[in-house]
């Protein structure tokens, strides 16, 4: 039986939740999905400067899980960016 899964804390959802190419139009299964907390880790590490540990108290979580969360939504922004599909910010445990 797997563990429950701990609710993250998170500071404010962000202002805008849809990021991608202006002048095209995707369909709905060509949006890269990112949930609100992988978006809180990045926001927290690469614009806050947070390590990972001090990213881990402030959502509340174990750092390892802080590690997983940072690393999923790195890939996510990174095929973002190098495929060019639009990225969408929305769900997650939070």
């Amino acid at each position: 039986m797997p563990r429950p899964l701990k609710w993250r804390q998170v500071c404010a959802l962000p202002n805008n939740n849809k990021f991608g190419p202006l002048d095209v139009t995707f369909d709905a299964d060509q949006y890269i999905k990112m949930s609100v907390d992988e978006y809180e880790t990045i926001r927290l590490i690469d614009l806050e400067g947070l390590d990972q540990e001090q990213c881990a108290q402030q959502m509340k979580v174990a750092r390892t899980t802080v590690q997983g969360i940072y690393a999923d939504a790195r890939k996510k922004i990174a095929s973002s960016l190098v495929n060019g599909n639009p990225l969408i910010i929305e769900g997650g445990t939070y």
